[in-house]
C-alpha cells in the first residue's frame, strides 16, 4: 500500500461513508506510524489501519559464551526504505471486539 493508494482510500471512505474517527499515532519511538480510519459501511463498522515502518535490513545478536549470560538482539533499520501494511477489521457485536478481515479487498476499492 503506497501513499497515493492510501490517500485515495481515505478520500473514498470520507465521501461515501460516515467516518467516526481518523487519526495517526507514532510507533517505534517516532520511526514509524499507524494511521487509522473508522467508518460505518455496508458491512457494518469497519476500521482500516495503515502501518508504516522502516525496513529491517539486518539483525545483530549480542551474546556471550558464559553460562547464565543474557542474549539480546538489535534490529538494523533502513534510513531510506519503508514497509507499508494495510490491515482491515470489522466490529463484532457479539464479541465486542475488532475481527480481522482480508485487507486486499479494500486495497482496490478506491480505484
Amino acid at each position: 500500500m503506497n501513499q497515493d493508494k492510501w490517500d485515495s482510500l481515505v478520500v473514498y471512505a470520507k465521501e461515501e461513508f460516515d467516518v467516526e474517527e481518523h487519526k495517526t499515532e507514532e510507533i517505534m519511538d517516532g520511526m514509524g506510524s499507524i494511521e487509522r480510519i473508522v467508518f460505518n459501511g455496508p458491512l457494518g463498522k469497519i476500521m482500516l489501519e495503515r502501518e508504516k515502518k522502516p525496513l529491517v535490513t539486518g539483525r545483530k545478536v549480542i551474546a556471550s559464551k558464559r553460562i547464565g549470560s543474557d542474549v539480546s538482539e538489535e534490529l538494523e533499520y533502513s534510513d531510506s526504505e519503508s514497509v507499508d501494511t494495510l490491515f482491515a477489521y470489522k466490529w463484532n457485536e457479539n464479541m465486542d471486539d475488532w475481527e480481522e478481515m482480508d485487507a486486499d479487498k479494500f486495497a482496490d476499492i478506491s480505484n
